[in-house]
């Protein structure tokens, strides 16, 4: 880790001699190519028109890397040095394609404008280090190429992904966003701020005790989480109905509901019952009106009734609480 970070054991850029800096862009050449051809692997399923994109982007990377194995054949012979990017100090590195998913399309996009640039700024920097000219020629040329590709890329966009087909892509995603995270993360929130209202307030006006109250609270939610993750995993694979991870799901589902608890309980450490009580009281009230703008930002749940549904079933669980406390 070490190594990596303060560069120990790795060449700096200007100790490489011509033949290391070709066999570096070879090497390099042939990772873009693979990673662009993950990329198209990876969006092939919901976006096949942008995954045509990279493709090409692909097949572009691998005629660089077929000249650039010319030029070293006809200067330096058959034997390519192996030398890489990280073996090379300063030098940019590409994240594998396992570490930037899920491939969002906006942040595929992104991701291929970074590695361009960098492209661009190496073989600029390699021409600076080149005596031989065909050798130079080709660094250049390989410069003008790798700025080009923004332009490649836009060119490539408008014969794949037309206007329409772009605006499908964008709403198909933000579906996939809604149907992995925002629908469990919501039923999750719901669940664990409305359900846990009546124990949490039922345990705080039978002892006025608010340490015991926040260990009710903290129990209740964490069991909450818990049932509720698991219960999402357990329920779709998400293979047939689209939405997505189980895995994924379970965990916002989890998550969401124990901070929906969690939100009225932590008050209570609190010493004094009526400030804790009361700081509760905010907290729900926030909560409640959070879910019912997340209902309607990205349910479609008109507002009024979505406040209607989420601030009434909340009072009428709160209330309940209340009165079995203080039977």
């Amino acid at each position: 880790m070490l190594s990596r970070v303060f560069g120990f054991g790795r060449r700096p850029f200007e100790s490489l001699s011509e033949q290391e800096i070709l066999a570096l862009a070879i090497s390099s050449e042939e990772d873009d190519g693979r990673i662009y051809r993950a990329y198209a692997d990876g969006l092939a399923d919901r976006f096949p028109h942008s995954a045509k994109v990279f493709e090409e982007m692909a097949e572009e990377e691998d005629g660089h890397r077929d000249s650039l194995i010319e030029l070293h054949r006809e200067r330096f012979g058959e034997r390519i040095p192996l030398i890489r990017r990280e073996h090379v100090k300063g030098y940019y590195e590409r994240k594998p394609d396992w570490l930037v998913r899920p491939l969002g399309i906006e942040h595929v996009r992104q991701q291929a404008e970074s590695m361009e640039r960098q492209a661009y700024l190496f073989y600029v920097e390699a021409a600076k280090r080149t005596s031989d000219a065909s050798t130079r020629k080709l660094l250049d040329n390989l410069a003008v190429a790798e700025q080009g590709h923004e332009t490649l890329a836009q060119r490539l966009e408008q014969k794949h992904v037309p206007g329409a087909v772009k605006a499908e892509e964008a709403a198909a995603e933000q579906r996939q966003f809604i149907l992995t995270y925002v629908q469990p993360g919501l039923a999750g929130l719901m669940d664990g701020s409305v359900s846990t209202l009546a124990p949490i307030f039922a345990a705080a006006f039978a002892t006025h005790d608010t340490f015991q109250t926040f260990l009710v609270g903290l129990a209740a939610s964490i069991g909450a989480g818990i049932s509720m993750g698991f219960t999402e995993v357990a329920s779709d694979d998400g293979k047939l109905s689209g939405r997505g991870s189980p895995v994924k799901r379970g965990i916002t589902t989890g998550v969401m509901t124990a901070l929906g608890g969690l939100g009225h309980a932590l008050p209570y450490l609190i010493p004094y019952f009526w400030t804790a009580t009361i700081l509760a009281v905010v907290v729900v009230f926030f909560e409640l009106w959070a879910i019912a703008f997340v209902q309607n930002r990205y349910m479609q749940t008109p507002f009024w009734r979505a406040t209607f549904q989420v601030v009434l079933g909340g009072a009428l669980v709160f209330a309940a609480g209340v009165l079995i406390g203080n039977a």
